[in-house]
């Protein structure tokens, strides 16, 4: 397969990759760092260069409600948002999973205020991990224009029908520049189809549907339980998807991503761009005979604890970096759900978190070195009583109230 080979930012990647899936609606709210996307969609649109129907909306509430409408209707449907504005949409979101609308959404995590900022956590995401979005997180540019394309097919699949947030760090990889290679227009259409409703439509008159019911406790669960069982058919949908993407492009994608962890001692698991970041440290150490490795999860929701599970329990001493805070809650969302996962590993390795990040702080490689140290340094002992820790933050700057 011929790729042409450019330089994009991660937002030009998304923008584009929109461009070639094509969708039939797109309903937009422009907010740092994700305006450029749609920014650049609308030029698209503008030029005749899609057949999209764009829609410019009052809020981020409104654009999720017009995607919802329009995939409820029978075409396919995208949007995109950061930040306040996917906090804007929360009622919404639960909307669209919840009746099981195939919408595919950009996210360029930002953090959440207050204070106001507008670089990259992940306390947006995290924020709607339960929402009954299927999540996929991305550590680059190239990992962020193949993860939407593949999004469409797995979202639209007929064993899930679910909507997808891919996910990509604020500024870290939105504004900045990367080589990749990218597919013909005419390729991207082969791999994601033409869109199939697979259950009845607003617009279909033959078969007339409600969307949006009142169900009370007689129905309620049993709808919800039919949620549940779609997130769970979406790991082999996923899976699936990343064969046959592999098979076009050559790049691989699974649920995970290890890194040298077939005989690790220590190990991190991170998501997104600093699982970049973290290699090279793996590198350094490697060479210096320490057996340390690194596991990016690809996809957060649906959560893959059985193969994490599998990964990890060989390994003497874990850290979690988690970009964003449960506050009291023990620890980050991603610590929480691998310590439980590993609840059942036979030999259980000890799992220390570390919140790093917030606010789109660097984590450079003298902060993950450190965190390898005391990896070291519980390996060796098999425990700590220091569970949740903080990277980088300079104790005595804090704020007290």
């Amino acid at each position: 397969m011929l790729q042409e080979r450019i330089a994009l930012t991660g937002n030009e990647a998304m923008a584009l990759a929109m461009k070639q899936i094509n969708p039939d609606v797109v309903a937009a709210y422009p907010i740092t760092p994700q305006t450029e996307i749609v920014q650049l969609f609308s030029s698209y649109v503008a030029n005749g260069m899609v057949k999209t129907e764009f829609i410019t909306v009052e809020s981020e509430h409104s654009a999720m409600s017009a995607v919802v409408g329009a995939a409820a209707s029978g075409v396919r449907a995208m949007t995109a948002t950061s930040s306040q504005g996917l906090a804007y949409m929360f009622e919404v979101l639960y909307i669209a999973a919840s009746n099981q609308l195939p919408i595919v959404m950009p996210v360029v995590n930002r953090a959440l205020s207050g204070p106001i900022n507008i670089h990259g956590d992940h306390s947006d995401t995290m924020g709607a991990r339960d929402a009954g979005w299927i999540q996929l997180y991305s550590e680059n540019t190239q990992e962020a224009y193949d993860n939407l394309i593949q999004a469409i097919r797995i979202a639209e699949h007929s064993d899930v029908q679910l909507p997808v947030m891919v996910c990509m760090d604020g500024f870290i990889i939105s504004h900045a520049l990367e080589n990749l290679e990218i597919l013909a227009d005419e390729d991207v259409q082969q791999f994601i189809g033409e869109f199939i409703p697979h259950r009845p439509t607003l617009l279909n008159l033959d078969s007339p549907v409600t969307v949006g019911p009142l169900a009370l406790y007689d129905y309620y669960m049993e709808i919800k339980r039919a949620q549940a069982e779609a997130m769970m058919r979406a790991k082999p949908v996923i899976r699936q998807v990343g064969q046959e993407y592999k098979a076009l492009t050559g790049r691989c994608y699974d649920l995970l991503e290890p890194y040298k962890l077939d005989d690790a001692d220590i190990a991190i698991v991170v998501l997104s761009s600093t699982a970049g970041t973290t290699r090279v440290v793996v590198d350094e150490l490697r060479q210096e005979g320490v057996k340390a490795g690194v596991l990016k999860p690809r996809v957060f929701r649906p959560f893959p604890y059985e193969e994490i599970r599998e990964v990890l329990a060989p390994v003497k001493a874990i850290a979690i970096l988690d970009r964003a805070d449960s506050y009291a809650g023990f620890g980050g969302p991603l610590f929480k759900e691998i310590r439980a996962a590993l609840y059942d590993a036979p030999a259980r390795p000890p799992v220390v978190n570390y919140i790093y990040g917030l606010g789109g702080r660097d984590a450079n490689l003298n902060d993950i070195r450190a965190v390898y140290r005391d990896l070291d340094k519980i390996a060796a002992t098999g425990w700590t009583d220091q569970l949740v820790r903080y990277l980088g933050v300079r104790e005595e700057a804090i704020v007290h109230a």
